[in-house]
């Protein structure tokens, strides 16, 4: 698990510090270029994330293919995979390319709307790439095939600087094109690690055989729509955590300066504590699956629990370097006292949920191994809007607690998601000699 884990909780935090680069890059640019990319950002990765999101179905059909030893329905699935990301990408585009006249139509500044446009059609051309390499890279982890996302990803980082440099300010005989530049430097680094991946699968696949006649490359329709079904309710449970977290800070937005700034670092510290968990959760997917395949229940039920073993010894370090040191972990954003203070007791109650926030994206992945896609996207439904967010309003507002009332609620929220799927997973294990057919 920890050989499987380890390269993607650093692929996680590698596409994490593409987003940081980009942001650190733009500020020489000025107040519009970052207010710009920022917009920009916001409206691009919900939208393209839900379409990657559709491809989480093919953890669980090459996994358990794999562990079956059917490597024929592994590359069935990959080509449906890439079909897929295909055929997303048409509708995907006209949805990011309508937020243009959107934002156009709701009064944005026109500052910052004159840099919005061109930098968002930048990001859209890097959409295509970006779906295949999520396919190919789904397809690659599942077969136990790790290193190459994480380089690909790393690497992407070192191109995505270079493509800054050169394009934003016009260095090496480029142009200056500004922001728009970080747009195309974004699209060119997603090229390359699609590139990469797909490298990586003409080399791991010709050392067993003749490329061309060991895949199928017609679509298979059956086969698609399965990936959808699985697919779909993940990318719901994405939308709706990315949704709870615009809402608390469209929230925290309501309060003043300090807060709101206190409440970004803290979504920024919490966010890279994720990421590990993330990966974790992601070879839980993987070794959950190939145990299924394998028809499997003790090595089923080992993969889940040691993955949530590995979620604890991390998420309950980071719980007590919150809880102990959020002064110095703030400082590392701001040296404003306000915001320290205020920033340092959104961590303290942060640290109160992290080891739940571990257990509720690892057991996701557990059970997106055995199959089970929609249940998770159910839990985080009721946790996050039925529970948490009336929670956050209520405390923040009436109750006058302010972003420290925010955060009671997203703990509460994320402590009783991580508690009931954690449950459900104790409850699956028992089950598992007769849903495999074992005895």
């Amino acid at each position: 698990m920890i050989r499987l884990a380890w390269p993607l909780a650093l692929a996680e935090l590698g596409w994490m510090a593409q987003g940081l680069v980009d942001l650190v890059m733009a500020g020489p640019l000025g107040p519009a270029a970052i207010g710009a990319g920022s917009l920009a950002n916001m409206l691009f990765y919900p939208i393209a994330i839900s379409g990657t999101g559709l491809l989480l179905g093919m953890d669980t059909l090459v996994a358990q293919s794999f562990g079956a030893a059917d490597p024929r329905d592994c590359r069935r699935t990959l080509v449906n995979g890439c079909w897929l990301a295909l055929a997303l990408t048409p509708p995907l585009t006209l949805a990011i390319g309508a937020m243009i006249p959107l934002m156009r139509a709701l009064g944005t500044n026109p500052r910052v709307l004159a840099l919005f446009g061109p930098y968002l059609g930048a990001l859209i051309a890097s959409l295509l790439p970006l779906l295949v390499y999520s396919a190919c890279r789904r397809y690659l982890q599942a077969v136990n095939v790790v290193k190459p996302v994480t380089f690909s990803l790393v690497s992407a980082n070192l191109v995505n600087v270079a493509g800054n440099y050169a394009l934003m300010y016009g260095h090496w005989g480029a142009p200056a094109m500004g922001l728009e530049g970080s747009g195309w430097s974004t699209a060119i680094a997603r090229l390359y690690m699609a590139g990469v991946l797909v490298a990586a699968l003409v080399w791991h696949e010709r050392k067993s055989g003749d490329l061309k006649a060991r895949f199928a490359w017609r679509p298979n329709w059956t086969r698609m729509l399965c990936l959808v079904r699985l697919g779909l309710p993940a990318a719901m449970q994405i939308a709706i955590e990315g949704g709870v977290f615009g809402v608390v800070t469209v929230l925290a937005a309501r309060l003043d300066e300090v807060s709101l700034a206190a409440h970004s670092i803290a979504v920024n510290v919490v966010s890279t504590t994720f990421m590990v968990p993330l990966g974790i959760s992601s070879a839980a997917a993987v070794r959950v699956g190939q145990a299924v395949g394998r028809r499997d229940p003790h090595g089923t039920a080992a993969s889940g629990w040691t993955a949530l073993g590995l979620s604890t010894l991390f998420m309950g370090s980071a719980g007590l370097a919150l809880a102990l040191a959020p002064h110095t972990i703030v400082r590392v954003f701001s040296g404003d006292r306000a915001v320290v203070a205020q920033g340092s007791v959104l961590l303290q109650i942060a640290a109160l949920f992290q080891l739940f926030d571990g257990f509720q994206i690892v057991t996701t992945g557990a059970l997106r191994g055995l199959g089970d896609t929609q249940t998770p996207m159910l839990a985080h439904l009721a946790g996050y809007w039925a529970i948490g967010l009336p929670i956050s309003y209520a405390l923040c507002f009436h109750y006058r607690w302010g972003a420290a009332g925010i955060w009671v609620g997203l703990s509460t929220a994320l402590i009783a998601i991580g508690a009931s799927l954690v449950l459900l997973w104790r409850h699956r294990v028992r089950r598992l000699p007769a849903t495999l057919g074992v005895r």
